[in-house]
């Protein structure tokens, strides 16, 4: 059987999850297709040659008869209102992240689904689909390194753009880690705490960069993360876990080293679709596979739910540097454990 997909926005991440969808996994076809600008959605449709229709709305794609799962990769703010809407149809969705822009937008997801009693969400967390993370992960969980103590990490962008504010470091930068570190250590955070190292001289003057999340997890393992925008020279992501018996990181990307012009040289990604690219193939292929048994995989509506309410604490603390501010989730649903 294929699943007819129903793709909510056509921007750039939109339109590559379209394009992998076509060319790249199988059980899957995109049926149905909109975005806030119609001519976006009807040149999408052209450019991959799609047996697809333009609708109007998010609503329409949602209810139509041709689409048995959803995709929603349109601007943040209607992220809420497309899953709650797909999960009121009964159809399986998958949503970029945020789940929800505010923790009580990601909290009536949870709430929905749970009246439901069944799995239809997936939240596009794509670091947990990727090989080097994964790996990491099996080394912690085979105990090789003994309990985790402290984690120390690294988010790095060369360069990003003027309409990027302090606050999105969380938000849209650290995000991937609130996530993708309670995975890895199968754990919760209960405080978190922001610091100011000396100002980048790169960084634009409304942006407070670089800047280091402390993080306490319920376990007692402590989190530094750095995050650092401007750094110049490339895309780079770092995680390093101290155990009780050894250590382990993150491999770095493959590259072959060169050894030229008197110099030892290994490239470093400058784009982070590069870097994960191989992910969200991974992670999509798994939305597809489970969907097409009418559930859901991967990240769930309380992983959603618990990066938001992390986030909102980290940002709380930008504004009281040195300031421990606490993290505290709701009581679990069964569904979720």
């Amino acid at each position: 059987m294929t699943l007819n997909i129903g793709v909510i926005g056509t921007g750039a991440i939109g339109r590559d999850h379209i394009r992998r969808i076509t060319n790249t996994l199988s059980g899957a076809r995109v049926t149905a297709v909109t975005d806030v600008q119609p001519k976006a959605a009807e040149e999408t449709i052209a450019t991959y040659g799609l047996d697809a229709r333009a609708l109007a709305t998010g609503q329409e794609v949602i209810a139509s008869r041709d689409v048995d799962a959803v995709l929603v990769t349109s601007w943040g703010p209607t992220h809420e209102e497309f899953v709650l809407a797909s999960l009121a149809a009964g159809k399986p969705v998958f949503c970029e992240k945020p789940l929800a822009t505010t923790a009580q937008g990601a909290l009536n997801i949870v709430k929905a689904e749970t009246a439901l009693n069944h799995r239809l969400v997936q939240v596009g967390f794509m670091r947990r689909y990727d090989a080097g993370y994964r790996a990491l992960k099996s080394v912690i969980d085979s105990g090789q390194i003994g309990a985790p103590l402290i984690v120390h990490c690294a988010h790095r962008n060369p360069d990003v753009p003027e309409r990027y504010t302090t606050d999105m470091a969380i938000n849209d930068t650290v995000i991937h880690e609130l996530d993708v570190l309670r995975w890895l250590l199968d754990d919760d955070y209960v405080s978190a705490q922001v610091v100011y190292p000396r100002r980048s001289r790169h960084a634009f003057a409304h942006l407070a960069d670089p800047q280091i999340v402390l993080l306490e997890t319920a376990k007692g393992a402590r989190i530094d993360v750095e995050v650092f925008v401007n750094c110049q020279y490339g895309y780079d992501i770092q995680c390093e876990v101290v155990g009780e018996a050894g250590t382990a990181r993150l491999p770095e990307p493959m590259a072959v080293p060169l050894r030229v012009g008197a110099q030892r040289v290994s490239a470093i990604l400058t784009d982070w679709k590069e870097r994960f690219i191989a992910s969200y193939d991974v992670e999509l292929q798994d939305f597809i596979d489970a969907a097409s048994e009418g559930t859901a995989a991967g990240p769930s509506s309380w992983d959603g739910l618990a990066a938001a309410v992390s986030a909102d604490a980290c940002v709380a603390a930008q504004g009281k540097p040195g300031a421990i501010v606490p993290i505290t989730l709701p009581e679990r649903p069964a569904l979720y454990v």
